[in-house]
């Protein structure tokens, strides 16, 4: 086993002011801090204060935290934005990353206040955050059009950073149809159907869902070849006509028992030879990461659903056994993110 490097008391602070060290990302998007220095780097802190509108003060607090975070960096004075924020700026996902941080604030950090009720209940207690009855986020944000809005962009941003592993890893060699449960805005299926031009969708998702489904498929010109239904993945029968059935981003939000069932109706939906398609970020056996898998099951714990976690490699194959699939294949992305694409054959 390699050399790990002992935690150290700058470890402990990293932990202990976390959340500011959150607030000093998101200040320095909303601000316009980061689109400054990279439109005009190597700006001084007067300069930055005049083109931002703020005071000596703030402009220290923000760039003393910018700075100390590795966010930018100062010489002689100046500041410009780390390089890992100028080539995301450049290539187009720093956009990505400006939603991430949007849907952090808005709607995660609420009801992060609430992570350690819910482990003590055992159940999402972060949703009284949000208005509503739903027993669930996606049910909730029904009924709140304006947040369902910013949920569906955010979850399009989320999307566009890990589906260029779906695209790459899901195999889709053979298949005529596939069935896209819980397929939201059907931002799977529009890039998988560019993908693989001979391969037809369907996106299941519930009523509140397909309107918007409707309308990226069609703005996207994929009307002919992705088709919306709306359902209720649990309780309505899934069409027929389909040899492949894709869970996108969906198995992380419900329990084991729940995990099962939808498998056993994929399962039953599919002919023999069929295959079913699990994509999201996975834990590791081991029980001791990746990190990114661990911070955002906090998210998970709190908010989405009741039993919502990220679930390492090997339980969805248990369920695959259970539901009756067999030929199971890992597929790790092997990027920052930890998805990855699990595959089983009926």
């Amino acid at each position: 086993m390699a050399d790990v490097r002992p935690f150290g008391t700058e470890d402990l602070v990293r932990i202990l002011f976390g959340s500011s060290a959150f607030q000093m990302l998101n200040a320095g998007c909303n601000l316009g801090l980061f689109a400054l220095l990279d439109a005009r780097p190597d700006l001084d802190p007067e300069e930055i204060g005049r083109e931002l509108g703020l005071e000596a003060r703030p402009v220290q607090i923000l760039l003393l935290g910018t700075t100390s975070l590795g966010l930018t960096v100062r010489q002689d004075g100046r500041y410009r934005n780390a390089a890992l924020l100028g080539g995301m700026i450049a290539d187009g996902t720093w956009e990505i990353m400006e939603d991430l941080v949007a849907y952090e604030e808005q709607i995660v950090r609420p009801a992060e206040v609430d992570f350690t009720e819910s482990l003590r209940a055992n159940t999402n207690v972060g949703l009284r955050r949000i208005e509503g009855t739903g027993t669930d986020l996606y049910h909730r944000l029904c009924a709140n059009p304006e947040l369902e809005q910013l949920f569906y962009r955010c979850m399009r941003s989320w999307s566009r950073l890990s589906n260029p592993i779906l695209v790459e890893q899901a195999d889709l060699t053979g298949v005529r149809r596939v069935l896209d449960v819980g397929g939201g805005d059907g931002v799977n299926a529009i890039a998988l159907a560019r993908a693989n031009p001979g391969v037809e969708f369907t996106v299941l998702d519930l009523p509140g869902t397909v309107g918007i489904a409707r309308k990226k498929i069609a703005e996207n010109g994929l009307t002919d070849r992705i088709t919306v239904l709306a359902a209720d993945i649990f309780t309505d029968t899934y069409p027929s006509g389909h040899d492949c059935v894709l869970f996108a981003n969906q198995l992380v939000i419900w329990s084991p028992e729940e995990n099962l069932t939808l498998l056993r109706k994929a399962h039953r939906a599919l002919p023999d030879g069929g295959r079913v398609l699990v994509f999201n970020a996975m834990s590791d056996d081991s029980g001791d990461g990746p990190l990114y898998a661990a911070l955002d099951n906090v998210y998970f714990a709190t908010l989405p659903a009741a039993s919502s976690t990220i679930y390492p490699w090997g339980q969805y194959e248990e369920w695959f056994t259970a539901a009756g699939f067999t030929g199971f294949q890992r597929l790790p992305g092997g990027r920052w993110t930890p998805h990855g694409v699990i595959s089983a054959v009926k």
